[in-house]
């Protein structure tokens, strides 16, 4: 741990696939910083919780879901809110970037990855305005990613729902600023977690990808977790509608 962001303390953190990858990083990361974490996946992620127990003293809320079944997630944020008071913190991160050529892509298809990748973030947005508006503000955080800022090949449903992210999350900043929701994305480059590892990384791509970085480190979750720790906290209470770019200079924005 880096930074500490002592307002995080006791707050209500909910994540979306924060069990694995980059969001087991993140629940780590706000359990450091003595939040109250509860998150949602589909595996079970039983031996994690008791790893975090173990690490930080305190216990994630897991709760089993498949996110592309919107009552089933909004009924796990609502036993979130319950456990651990109101969500003042969302981090929609859960996302499938499956390869796929567009000329095969089908209508079924087309709306399956939509409804991992688009579909949720913005029911889960909806669905925590309420409570945060109540409680006098908090922050969502989307997780977008690079690719379509680098026109990537190979998952141009999943692009899609990348770019789709950032409009939402503009018109979301727009709309619920008077009520002090802060709503921003968080953009990663390519992170090696161990499922990145496992079926997309080989030599030659990673070499490849990192001569396109400035900085020439391999990113990893860990890296992820600071900036998203102070996109939640008051740090960055005047930051919103933004799109925070962590990928070591690969795409320059401004």
């Amino acid at each position: 741990m880096t930074a500490i962001f002592p307002d995080l303390k006791d707050r209500s953190v909910f994540i979306t696939g924060g069990g694995s990858g980059i969001g087991a990083a993140l629940t780590d990361g706000f359990l450091a910083q003595g939040a109250k974490v509860a998150f949602v996946q589909r595996s079970d992620a039983k031996a994690f919780c008791d790893e975090m127990e173990s690490r930080h003293g305190r216990r994630p809320l897991f709760r089993p879901c498949d996110i592309t079944d919107i009552p089933s997630l909004k009924r796990a944020m609502d036993q979130a809110a319950e456990a651990n008071g109101p969500i003042s913190v969302l981090v929609n991160n859960a996302a499938n970037d499956q390869r796929h050529a567009a000329e095969d892509v089908t209508e079924d298809y087309w709306d399956w990855c939509q409804s991992i990748n688009l579909k949720p973030y913005f029911f889960a947005c909806q669905h925590v305005i309420p409570g945060m508006r109540e409680a006098g503000g908090g922050s969502i955080i989307n997780f977008s990613s690079i690719s379509y800022m680098m026109g990537g090949a190979g998952f141009v449903g999943y692009t899609t729902a990348n770019s789709g992210i950032n409009g939402m999350t503009r018109s979301l900043a727009r709309e619920f600023g008077p009520d002090r929701i802060r709503v921003n994305s968080l953009a990663p480059g390519w992170v090696l977690t161990q499922k990145q590892k496992d079926m997309w990384v080989t030599p030659e791509a990673l070499a490849a990808h990192i001569d396109r970085q400035c900085l020439k480190d391999e990113i990893t979750p860990k890296d992820i977790v600071d900036p998203a720790l102070f996109l939640a906290s008051s740090s960055s209470r005047m930051m919103t509608g933004q799109a925070l770019v962590v990928d070591a200079g690969v795409v320059v924005t401004g």
